[in-house]
């Protein structure tokens, strides 16, 4: 099995300082990537702490994890990220999806895989020096034009879980952030159909990196309720997947009645409807040795990275057994340490 690369997502849930702290911690472990969340009001702002992030490190990639189209212009986007990409020695990826439940604070909704596209397309164009002009349902834009240098490679990666969103990133992203869960039916799923998207364009399957959200822990308990309310995610957004997993619908029905937050955070109440066991395939909830055959299983379906998104208490702690997970599988077999 070759090793994925592997990085940690981040909310900007801590302050400054506690956050610089975090940066150089994660890459002093050997991280290649760092995500920040841009999830409207439940975080502090992404590209000020990727800011942060960039001048603190001097070899992680750096991206958004990810940003939508609906809170912030294309334009206002490309430039944002053009940015940090200069404040970092060109280390930015532009992390971008429809949009997800955070917006219904803000009155809006997660615009359609037509507005993506354009949005992608829009952002592209301006990183490559064009005057653009374009009318799109979600923006408008009149002669703009980048008014300072950008890099024209800048990666795009764009979020998925959905059928038609993971063909589209196929299609058309440089990578694909893969919110599927972390059991290998769901994983090979996925790349079914970022290989459809990829080839009805007529290119390769771009970069494909897994996000694993949740906790490593030796108490059990603690890490089962840390991956709970990630799990409640997927019957509210992703409910194909939920089938997959071998869950009841009149569970997933039951949990999308009673989860009306945005953030996955706010589902505890819901979650507590969800059986260990199908928290277990969609989310990190146990011990290092766990986490070892659930990110094996999931690697052998050929993702190429691996991103945990920690959550509980103590969220450093994951990210510290989590790097020791990843070097477990680098390790040739039967090495020893």
């Amino acid at each position: 099995m070759t090793a994925p690369s592997y990085g940690v997502a981040l909310q900007g849930v801590d302050p400054p300082a506690a956050f610089t702290d975090m940066v150089r911690e994660i890459e002093a472990l050997d991280y290649s990537h760092l995500w920040l969340t841009d999830s409207s009001l439940h975080a502090r702002n992404s590209y000020v702490y990727l800011t942060l992030a960039a001048v603190n490190s001097s070899r992680l990639r750096l991206g958004t994890a990810v940003t939508n189209p609906v809170t912030r212009h294309p334009a206002i986007t490309a430039v944002a990220a053009a940015t940090i990409d200069e404040v970092s020695a060109g280390r930015a990826i532009l992390g971008i999806g429809a949009g997800d439940r955070p917006l219904l604070a803000l009155g809006r909704q997660p615009c359609s895989l037509a507005d993506l596209a354009d949005a992608i397309e829009a952002i592209r164009s301006l990183w490559s020096g064009e005057e653009v002009t374009a009318i799109a349902p979600g923006f408008a834009l009149d002669h703009a034009k980048l008014r300072f240098g950008a890099r024209p490679g800048l990666p795009i990666f764009v979020s998925a879980s959905g059928p038609r969103t993971l063909e589209l990133a196929g299609g058309l992203a440089d990578g694909v952030i893969m919110l599927v869960g972390l059991f290998r039916d769901s994983v090979s799923w996925a790349l079914e159909h970022i290989d459809r998207g990829a080839a009805a364009a007529g290119r390769p399957r771009p970069h494909t990196a897994l996000f694993a959200y949740g906790a490593i822990s030796d108490d059990g308990p603690a890490a089962l309720a840390a991956g709970r309310s990630i799990a409640a995610w997927f019957p509210q957004t992703a409910p194909h997947l939920c089938r997959l997993a071998g869950l009841d619908a009149s569970i997933v029905d039951a949990v999308r009645a009673s989860y009306a937050g945005g953030e996955f955070q706010e589902a505890e109440a819901a979650a507590e409807l969800l059986p260990d066991s199908f928290v277990r395939r969609m989310a990190l909830a146990g011990n290092a040795q766990e986490a070892s055959e659930r990110i094996r299983d999931a690697v052998a379906a050929g993702v190429d990275s691996v991103h945990v998104f920690p959550l509980g208490a103590d969220r450093m702690a994951t990210v510290r057994a989590f790097a020791g997970v990843m070097k477990s599988i680098a390790e040739p077999a039967g090495s020893q340490r």
